[in-house]
């Protein structure tokens, strides 16, 4: 069974855990840094608003029926969705969809991997 971690974001109040391979954990959470460092360069009108990466972990056990676990392939595809549909004009967003489509892409091989090895 693969080692996973978990990378726990918040937004105004809400937590959001993400289920990650071990070995992309720290890249999902330096995208996260980066994109919130960079968001607030964006002049589009409808840029997503973006949770922050405040914890990582090795185990995570949720005690409460209201949070849920994502998977990290889910997370950053729905994160690829949201910033491919921005309209901006101003800001280079190609380097920020490039970053986040490489990570995309890695998981989405890991995962496939993952899927060949259990048969």
């Amino acid at each position: 069974m693969p080692k996973m971690r978990y990378v726990i974001m918040q937004q105004d109040q809400e937590l959001q855990f993400v289920e990650m391979p071990e070995e992309y954990a720290y890249q999902l959470s330096a995208l996260n840094l980066r994109l919130n460092k960079e968001i607030d360069k964006l002049t589009a009108e409808n840029v997503p608003g973006l949770p922050l990466a405040v914890a990582e972990c090795d185990s995570l056990e949720l005690l409460r029926e209201e949070h849920h676990l994502e998977s990290g392939l889910a997370y950053i595809n729905r994160l690829e969705s949201a910033f491919a549909s921005i309209k901006e004009d101003h800001y280079p967003l190609i380097s920020l969809l490039t970053e986040i489509r490489a990570l995309q892409a890695q998981l989405e091989q890991w995962y496939e991997e993952e899927a060949e090895r259990v048969q």
